[in-house]
């Protein structure tokens, strides 16, 4: 009888192990081939109320987007419409931006208490195709007025085309402002002329969130990473030192990548962030119990995804006048992420599960396998593919 309620557990537990790999390697092959880029969004008033806009953007995100809505009975048409705009040459890209113009004009507003600004594009420039893979960056030139009477904006970006950062800078009496918004977010309501300083308060809430964001849901590649440091051990006092190892590490490569003191490209970066999750859930599969050298390699990984933080952190842009509260406030919204993953799996395995005897032969070695050949998919993707 005892084994027949074994046997029911192993097979509950296999079913359930599946569609979890399942999903994940669906989600991670899918939704984070790419990771959206945020648009900058430069913003400068002239004195009689008009305004011109730099947008610096991943148009052929913006594109694939526009052609989503009327091609949504096919699953994987937004990955494959992405792939051929970015072999599109300038030329080619511009035809098809011309061609729905108006639907890259409808994702985005600018409001002011006055109502909804007019705007017109007036350029566009767009560079031949990025080699290794890189993204390119195009710029969408754009003008208009605010309409009569207005004293303040709100900046809109439409949560399909991916997050935005708007900036304007500093003239006379007028500040400078800049504030980096999570898909669909908007802005808050901002001077158009005096004062435009955004409270500390406002300032490490905003950039708390995109920590924590860019843990969950979006750093799929840092979630499996966390898991596996979870699944060799779930004791507190383990977790703790691997995990003080990680975020001692990533929080000085943060600070030093975000102050330009190291620079590592990202073709370098990304995969060897894949190859640290195959690590560790090899040393899984291998390994009983923690050695006393699993928080120094630990710490050497978190160096690693330190300076893919401070990369997202340079796209999302970070002002002088905020720079300080902007980095710490990150890196805790960073840290309640991974605090975040801890705690659900414990939840869901390690609170019911962890002190079984047959823990490890179902819980970590198949967990193990499963995230390790995910992230030796994206090493082989991130250094041939992508």
């Amino acid at each position: 009888m005892v084994q027949f309620f074994r046997l029911r557990w192993f097979f509950l537990l296999c079913n359930i192990f599946f569609s979890v790999f399942f999903g994940i390697f669906t989600f991670a092959s899918t939704s984070i081939a790419h990771e959206v880029q945020p648009a900058i969004v430069d913003l400068a008033f002239a004195d009689n109320g008009s305004f011109e806009l730099l947008i610096s953007l991943d148009l052929e995100v913006v594109l694939a987007v526009s052609k989503l809505k009327s091609n949504s009975e096919t699953p994987d048409f937004y990955e494959s419409e992405y792939a051929r705009l970015r072999s599109l040459g300038a030329e080619q890209l511009k035809e098809e931006f011309n061609l729905l113009a108006q639907d890259f004009l409808a994702g985005f507003s600018l409001r002011s208490d006055q109502g909804k600004a007019d705007v017109t594009i007036i350029g566009v420039e767009i560079p031949e195709p990025a080699s290794m893979g890189l993204i390119r960056t195009s710029i969408i030139s754009l003008e208009g007025k605010m309409p009569q009477g207005a004293k303040n904006f709100v900046w809109e970006w439409e949560a399909n085309f991916g997050p935005s950062t708007i900036n304007i800078a500093g003239d006379g009496e007028n500040e400078a402002y800049s504030a980096s918004l999570l898909e669909g977010q908007k802005s808050d309501a901002t001077a158009i002329e005096g004062p435009r300083q955004r409270s500390l308060v406002q300032i490490i809430l905003n950039y708390i969130g995109i920590g924590y964001v860019h843990i969950l849901p979006k750093g799929v590649d840092h979630i499996l990473f966390v898991v596996g440091l979870f699944l060799l051990s779930s004791r507190l006092h383990a977790l703790v030192w691997q995990i003080s190892a990680f975020t001692l590490a990533h929080t000085i490569t943060l600070a030093l990548g975000m102050t330009g003191m190291v620079a590592v490209s990202a073709a370098i970066v990304e995969p060897l962030i894949a190859l640290s999750i195959v690590y560790v859930c090899v040393e899984n599969i291998f390994t009983q119990k923690l050695s006393r050298w699993r928080p120094i390699v630990v710490f050497g990984f978190g160096l690693l995804h330190g300076l893919g933080f401070a990369g997202v952190l340079k796209e999302i842009g970070l002002p002088a006048n905020e720079f300080v509260a902007g980095l710490i406030s990150f890196n805790v919204g960073v840290e309640l992420g991974q605090l975040s993953i801890i705690a659900i799996c414990f939840l869901l395995v390690g609170f019911w599960f962890s002190k079984k005897d047959w823990y490890r032969a179902y819980i970590v070695i198949p967990g193990s396998i499963a995230i390790g050949s995910i992230g030796g998919w994206w090493f082989v993707e991130r250094i041939f593919f992508v």
